[in-house]
């Protein structure tokens, strides 16, 4: 069964163009790393009035990419955007998970 999964996250001041430009360039292992855990249709919106980054996925299974911090490199990957985002001590994104209230086919 397929899920529709939505979080948001927030991008520190300024911090926009450089995290465009790492995903832009994201890691073959990673995105490997994603698409085998069942992730598809992701995708990350950004909010400039608040810094909101608003992201989407489809996933199949019970993992979603907020699952996989277990993994090294997802947590050298947190380590490299730690920077330019607010996270928690162990680098990881502050998330917070939405409830979906709609959908339209």
């Amino acid at each position: 069964m397929q899920k529709r999964l939505a979080f948001k996250m927030k991008l520190k001041p300024g911090g926009k163009a450089e995290y465009k430009k790492r995903h832009d360039e994201l890691w073959p292992d990673l995105h490997k790393l994603l698409k085998e855990t069942g992730l598809s249709e992701y995708s990350i919106f950004f909010d400039e009035e608040t810094h909101i980054l608003f992201a989407f996925q489809k996933q199949v299974g019970d993992q979603g990419s907020q699952d996989l911090g277990k993994t090294e490199i997802v947590q050298r990957w947190w380590e490299y955007m730690a920077d330019i985002m607010e996270t928690n001590p162990d680098n990881s994104p502050v998330s917070t998970s939405l409830e979906e209230v709609f959908f339209m086919e």
